[in-house]
C-alpha cells in the first residue's frame, strides 16, 4: 500500500509543479497550440496555447512509479513495465504528431498512415511481450482469453496455440487502437480528457487493490481468486497515472494554460488499454470509459450518417462540439461530462464487485 500511495504522491507533485515549468520553456520556443479555423469560434482565443503538456503526465507517471520502488526497495514487474511502455511509446507517436502541428502550423501532423503504422508496431511490441514472463504460478502478464471482470471461457487459443497468439495480438491491437484514439477525440475541451481518465485511473487503482488481496497465492484457482500476474504494481502504476493527471488538471482546467496534445491522449489511451489487458479487465474498460466510448460512437454516427444519406445527426462532431454549438458553455460540458463519467466508473465498479460477490 505504501508504494500505491508514494507512486499518487509523488507523480501529482511532479506534474502540479513541474508543468508551469513546462509551460515557461514552450512558450519561449513559441511550441503554441494551432486551432482549425472550422471549429468552434470560441475555440479561436486558444490560438496559441502551449501543447504537448502530455509529456509532463508521461515524465510524472514514469517518475512516480520508479520513486515508488526504490523507497519500498521492491523491483518493478514486468507487468508494469509493459503498461508505462505502451504508454511512453504511443506518447511518443501523438509527440511527432504534436511537433509537426506546430513546427508547419497546420491542424494536420502526421500523416493517417505513419501515424497508424506507428501506433501498430508500438502495440505489436506490447502485445507480443505480454504473452511471455510467465510467473510461478504460469501467469504472464496478458492471456489469450477474452476478458470482463477476470477471464472468460472464450479463449482464443483454443484454434490452436499459434492462431491464438495471432488472434490475441489483433484483439490488443484493436483495444490499444480504440481505447488511445477515443481519448484524443475527448481532448477537445479544457480538462475534459484529463479529468475523465483521472476517474478510470481511480478505478484500476481500486481493482489492482482488490485483486492483490484476493490473489489467493499462485496456484490457487476459483471464483474468489484472480489469476492477474501483478495486481498490486499494475495499482501502482494507475495511482502514478491518477496523481499525474490530477497535478496536471491543475493547469489544464478552463480556462487551460496547457494542452495536453496527441501526446497525452495517445499515452493516456494507451496506459488505459494496458492496465484493462493486464488486469483482465478488458471488456470492462468499456464500462469503466464508458464515456469516451460514447464521444468516439458520436463520430462513428456522425461520418456513418453523412456518408450514408448526406446529412447530419450532430451538428458538429465529437459529441462536446455538439453541446457547444447548442450554445453550452464551455465548464458546463466539461462539469457534466466529469459527472457522466463517474458513473460508469460506478457502474463499472459496481460490476466488478458483484461478480466477487455472485461467484462466491
Amino acid at each position: 500500500m505504501r508504494a500505491i500511495l508514494v507512486a499518487g504522491g509523488v507523480a501529482l507533485v511532479i506534474s502540479l509543479f513541474g508543468t508551469p515549468l513546462y509551460i515557461r520553456f514552450l512558450v519561449r520556443r513559441g511550441y503554441g497550440q494551432f486551432v482549425r479555423d472550422d471549429g468552434p469560434t470560441t475555440h479561436h482565443t486558444k490560438r496559441g496555447t502551449p501543447t504537448m503538456g502530455g509529456a509532463v503526465i508521461i515524465a510524472a507517471t514514469v517518475l512516480g512509479y520508479a520513486l515508488a520502488h526504490l523507497t519500498t526497495w521492491n523491483g518493478p514487474t514486468v507487468s508494469g513495465l509493459l503498461v508505462l511502455g505502451l504508454m511512453v511509446g504511443l506518447g511518443f507517436v501523438g509527440f511527432l504528431d504534436d511537433f509537426i502541428k506546430i513546427s508547419k502550423q497546420r491542424s494536420l501532423g502526421l500523416r493517417s498512415l505513419p501515424k497508424l503504422i506507428g501506433q501498430t508496431l508500438v502495440a505489436l511490441v506490447f502485445a507480443g511481450l505480454a504473452l511471455q514472463f510467465p510467473d510461478g504460478g504460469s501467469r504472464t502478464p496478458a492471456s489469450t482469453h477474452v476478458s470482463f471482470t477476470r477471464d472468460t471461457a472464450v479463449d482464443f487459443a483454443l484454434a490452436g496455440t499459434t492462431v491464438g497468439v495471432v488472434l490475441f495480438v489483433l484483439w490488443a491491437l484493436l483495444m490499444i487502437a480504440a481505447t488511445s484514439n477515443g481519448v484524443n477525440l475527448t481532448d477537445g475541451l479544457d480538462g475534459l480528457a484529463s479529468g475523465a481518465t483521472a476517474f478510470v485511473a481511480g478505478a484500476y487503482v481500486l481493482i489492482g487493490i482488490w485483486q492483490s488481496n484476493q490473489s489467493c497465492g499462485i496456484t490457487s484457482i476459483g471464483p474468489q481468486c484472480y489469476q492477474t500476474r501483478d495486481p498490486r504494481d499494475l495499482a501502482v502504476v494507475a495511482a502514478a497515472l491518477l496523481g499525474a493527471c490530477v497535478g496536471f488538471l491543475w493547469w489544464n482546467a478552463s480556462p487551460a494554460k496547457i494542452f495536453m496534445g496527441d501526446t497525452g491522449s495517445l499515452a493516456l489511451g494507451g496506459a488505459l488499454a494496458g492496465l484493462a489487458i493486464t488486469s483482465r479487465t478488458e471488456l470492462l474498460l468499456v464500462v469503466l470509459g464508458g464515456l469516451f466510448v460514447l464521444i468516439t460512437l458520436s463520430v462513428v454516427i456522425q461520418v456513418g450518417s453523412f456518408k450514408l444519406t448526406g446529412r447530419r445527426v450532430f451538428r458538429m462532431a465529437p459529441l462536446q462540439h455538439h453541446f457547444e454549438l447548442l450554445g453550452w458553455a464551455e465548464v458546463t460540458i466539461v462539469t457534466r461530462f466529469w459527472i457522466i463519467a463517474s458513473l460508469f466508473v460506478a457502474v463499472g465498479l459496481g460490476l466488478f464487485y458483484a461478480e466477487w460477490v455472485v461467484g462466491q
